[in-house]
């Protein structure tokens, strides 16, 4: 498929729209084949400086799409062709994609989420897109490559032979683990998708929508976890401006050179 590419202060994103996502896991799965989905936003360029195997999962993903309308907002201030089409956050993209699993009879299997949460979910979801088939675990075990726990995972989901894996197991647990069992995997489509299935359940409230338009979805998230995401919001974002600054001067310079 043919898209636009662009450096987002050293993160390579692709200019993605939700229905060019779904073409991407429809092809996908008709030739069976396999791909990794990854997402942006400023929490995973902040990891992206110091961690090591942030920067190697983000490289071997096949596609890296636009989850945070500040990336949208940084990206226009440096001349790059963003849109807020480009910007598919979870919130808004998981029913529709579950909706279109159900429709295409693709096979779901979702990983994450507290014990009961995405049991939970799976049946709300059942309920709402009939013939949807999809089955879960809960996050809450031993991930680390080689353990006992993390090999019978690895087996349940591929007994299941899904079309997709969706982690949900946070920022970065979730990328590290889908970098580690990757090659392991039977699944066409693995996605990172945070707290997608907690959105579905209730047991963190789904953003208004319309504040995500306007780039303040992360002030309602705030408002929900002051405890587990003050310091991605209020404080990570600064360690960026550097960068910003250093990408808006350089475009100033090449701008007079032409």
């Amino acid at each position: 498929m043919n898209m636009d590419t662009c450096d987002l202060l050293g993160a390579r994103v692709n200019l993605l729209t939700m229905t060019q996502l779904n073409d991407i896991i429809a092809a996908t799965i008709e030739s069976n084949k396999k791909c990794v989905l990854a997402n942006h936003n400023l929490h995973s360029l902040y990891l992206l400086r110091d961690e090591a195997e942030m920067r190697i999962f983000f490289e071997s993903a096949d596609y890296s799409h636009v989850d945070g309308m500040a990336l949208i907002f940084l990206g226009r201030c440096l001349g790059l062709p963003l849109m807020r089409c480009h910007r598919v956050t979870y919130a808004d993209w998981f029913p529709i994609l579950m909706r279109e699993s159900s429709r295409q009879n693709w096979r779901v299997f979702y990983l994450g989420s507290r014990p009961g949460v995405s049991e939970e979910g799976a049946a709300i979801l059942r309920q709402r897109f009939v013939g949807l088939e999809i089955a879960t675990a809960h996050g809450y075990f031993d991930a680390s490559r080689g353990s006992r726990e993390n090999d019978n995972m690895v087996n349940i989901i591929n007994r299941y032979k899904p079309n997709l894996l969706l982690v949900g197991m946070g920022m970065p647990r979730q990328e590290y683990w889908i970098l580690n069992n990757v090659p392991n995997l039977c699944a066409n489509v693995i996605l990172p998708c945070g707290a997608a299935m907690d959105y579905v359940v209730g047991t963190i409230p789904t953003p208004p929508r319309w504040v995500g338009k306007i780039g303040l979805e992360w002030l309602s998230r705030l408002v929900n976890e002051p405890g587990r995401l003050w310091r991605r919001y209020l404080l990570e974002p600064w360690s960026l401006l550097p960068l910003f600054l250093a990408a808006l001067i350089r475009r100033r310079v090449l701008a007079r050179k032409t």
